[in-house]
């Protein structure tokens, strides 16, 4: 069995002792938060389906602005660029500087450009920051920045999930647009307060690896009325 080969750290902005790192099996990368798993680049189907079903629920709609959290390895950003028009914008809010040269460096082949197209911007910095800057502003907001709503890879990533954020991602949203969620497991919690926040909430499960392995969560939360 080829070894893994471990290629980078990277400390988390915003002080403790948060890190990522990088490790590398043949073709194969994976980044790990401490000695938790949070992405494989041989599993990314839930990654990319997140993608998938905002752009066919944002289909028809001119000058769609998809905010995206956690760049990852760029599964979700280029099935997004796959599936939106011309005119549609994506800002990627990556926290971690070194994920960025990552995704330019050791992962280029798996990048495959994607962030050098025109439709997108790169924001280094925390998404809740974006979110929180944001009146009306987006038509989806994406969030796969953890394994779920438990702030697992950074204490201040609970933020998002908690019932103010919520609300906070709510009021960034264009009327009729939607927050999807990404989780390794489900959060019957999480589900209650996104119907809090005012979220009309639909719960999809998608295979971890081309239709096989384990079922992922992504939930789809409308906003269904105008932003306040």
């Amino acid at each position: 069995m080829i070894p893994w080969v471990h290629l980078h750290t990277a400390k988390v902005p915003g002080g403790g002792k948060d890190e990522l790192r990088l490790m590398q099996r043949g073709v194969e990368f994976a980044i790990f938060a401490g000695p938790t798993p949070l992405m494989n680049s041989r599993m990314s189907s839930s990654e990319i389906v997140l993608a998938e079903i905002a752009c066919e629920r944002l289909s028809g709609r001119r000058n769609v602005h998809m905010l995206i959290g956690g760049y990852g390895m760029g599964f979700t950003l280029r099935a997004a660029l796959a599936g939106l028009a011309a005119d549609a914008r994506i800002t990627v809010a990556e926290l971690v500087p070194a994920v960025l040269a990552w995704a330019r460096g050791p992962m280029a082949e798996l990048t495959a450009g994607c962030l050098d197209d025109p439709r997108v911007g790169v924001r280094t910095d925390d998404v809740g920051a974006a979110i929180d800057s944001a009146h009306a502003a987006y038509d989806a907001i994406l969030l796969d920045v953890d394994n779920g709503p438990d702030g697992l890879s950074r204490a201040a990533n609970d933020r998002l999930y908690d019932l103010r954020g919520l609300e906070a991602a709510r009021k960034g949203l264009r009327p009729g647009g939607l927050l999807a969620v990404w989780s390794a497991a489900p959060n019957k919690d999480f589900v209650y307060r996104l119907g809090r926040a005012g979220f009309a909430v639909e719960e999809v499960k998608a295979r971890a690896n081309k239709g096989k392995g384990v079922r992922h969560i992504i939930w789809v939360a409308t906003n269904p009325a105008r932003s306040r």
